[in-house]
């Protein structure tokens, strides 16, 4: 018998050591094509969303008259407008065409971001957030969406979290700038600098919309003509069938949602992503704590800020490497959590010295590591059928996400800020649960379905 041939694939590869030249040169145009854009928006997304936290403790709250529970009811506003907003799209991502869609969401929250300049009252700030996570609501299940339309499990994990740097930088980039705004813009036409931020964020989101039209290359089954020719649609068709995904679109039936609802998948992904949903610290309670200090001026305590997401930078690149490529999705998830799991304790305790605090509140972005490992596992788990996919990941977005709409008013109410006693024993509890029920997806799935392929054997062909 013919002895065959070991493929042995290094941690540092970027390629398959299988894959041929046509597969490394189509990979390497949608690696070109997909992640800047997704990773562009993504992080104007979180520019957009996280400019309320910067904006409050710089100017609005004093300005408007807000001293109550107003932060915490604006982000649980924009929490039900990301779970109203998701329903839709459990039948349209299979159906619409992704080249469309996803520049379009871009132009509608960019408006609605730009609206917020204006708003003179509690009320109108709670309709523009509204409408802004409205627009926002689908963006990364439709993205990982896309993601798992054209990427192999062995290849999934490292663009996801590329893509998924978006939000840190975001996070990081929306402090700067409101830093920036509040100490160069603050009067400028009789505008407060904490206006100015609504409406520099406008104007870099509007244009990517224009240019998502023209590069966004959709999916397989739907691809933009524009950016993806015929022979490449069948490479990839091809190389996502070798490994049992199904490129083509069934019917929308009761059939299907019968099928969805009658396994335990559905149900173990659902609760598995409600948990880690719930693993993360307020996300301006860095900031609150920063404020209470009382030693620093308003463009100081922004920028001091973006430490954390800074730091989540390096934690959600790490982590999504190291799950393709040395240590599997588990031990990724596992590493982060504990991590993360390390701060919130660090928080609960809160009688440390003040250096700890410094630490614990800096790395509270390992948490959001997690996220584009467990969205690309559940891609692989899912690959068998593009319907059961897209109702799964919206699903599961949208209860996880309605799980942080009414959770925060008990553990994170603003005016508990910034100790939080409740919040940070909720949340280190939350992740033990997570690491506990990751090891259940790794037995229940298996390790086929997770395992990193750095050594794979191949057998000879019969012609050879």
């Amino acid at each position: 018998m013919a002895q065959g041939n070991l493929t042995v694939r290094k941690w540092y590869h970027w390629y398959s050591p299988d894959d041929s030249s046509e597969e490394r040169k189509l990979v390497l145009k949608l690696d070109l094509l997909l992640v800047p854009y997704a990773f562009v928006l993504y992080w104007v997304k979180y520019i957009d969303q996280n400019n309320i936290n910067n904006a409050y403790v710089s100017g609005m709250s004093d300005e408007l008259g807000f001293h109550g529970n107003e932060l915490v009811q604006f982000q649980t506003i924009f929490v039900v407008g990301n779970v109203i907003g998701l329903l839709p799209f459990i039948y349209l991502f299979p159906r619409v065409p992704m080249h469309y869609l996803v520049p379009t969401l871009d132009l509608g929250w960019g408006i609605f971001t730009l609206l917020q300049y204006r708003a003179q009252s509690y009320a109108e700030i709670m309709a523009y957030r509204f409408m802004v996570s409205i627009f926002e609501a689908s963006y990364f299940p439709g993205i990982h969406f896309v993601l798992g339309s054209w990427y192999r499990s062995d290849e999934i994990g490292r663009r996801g979290g590329t893509f998924y740097v978006g939000l840190t930088l975001g996070t990081l980039t929306a402090s700067l700038l409101q830093g920036a705004a509040s100490a160069y813009l603050d009067g400028v036409r009789g505008l407060a600098g904490w206006r100015w931020l609504f409406i520099i964020n406008a104007i870099i989101t509007l244009p990517l919309a224009f240019l998502g039209y023209f590069i966004w290359p959709g999916t397989p089954d739907k691809p933009n003509r524009l950016v993806i020719k015929e022979r490449e649609l069948e490479l990839a068709r091809s190389r996502l069938e070798k490994r049992g995904a199904r490129v083509q679109s069934t019917p929308f039936s009761w059939a299907l949602l019968k099928r969805v609802f009658t396994r335990k998948r559905f149900y173990l992904l659902v609760f598995w992503d409600m948990l880690f949903f719930n693993t993360s610290a307020n996300s301006a309670a860095f900031l609150l704590w920063i404020k209470s200090l009382k030693r620093y001026d308003t463009a100081t305590m922004n920028n001091l800020a973006a430490i954390s997401p800074a730091l989540g930078i390096l934690f959600v690149l790490f982590v999504n490497f190291s799950a393709d490529l040395w240590i599997g999705r588990p031990g990724a998830i596992t590493l982060a959590s504990a991590i993360n799991f390390s701060g919130l304790v660090t928080l609960a305790i809160w009688n440390v010295p003040e250096s700890a605090k410094w630490y614990a509140f800096s790395v509270s972005y390992s948490s959001v590591a997690v996220s584009s490992v467990l969205y690309g596992w559940a891609n692989v788990i899912l690959r068998d059928n593009n319907e059961e996919r897209a109702l799964t990941l919206i699903l599961m977005t949208c209860i996880a996400t309605s799980t942080n709409a009414w959770i925060p008013l008990f553990v994170y109410p603003t005016v508990e800020a910034p100790r939080f006693p409740k919040g940070y024993v909720y949340s280190a509890s939350i992740v033990v649960c997570l690491v506990i029920m990751t090891q259940i997806i790794r037995v229940v799935f298996g390790p086929d379905e997770y395992a990193p392929p750095r050594r794979q054997s191949f057998l000879p062909s019969p012609a050879n």
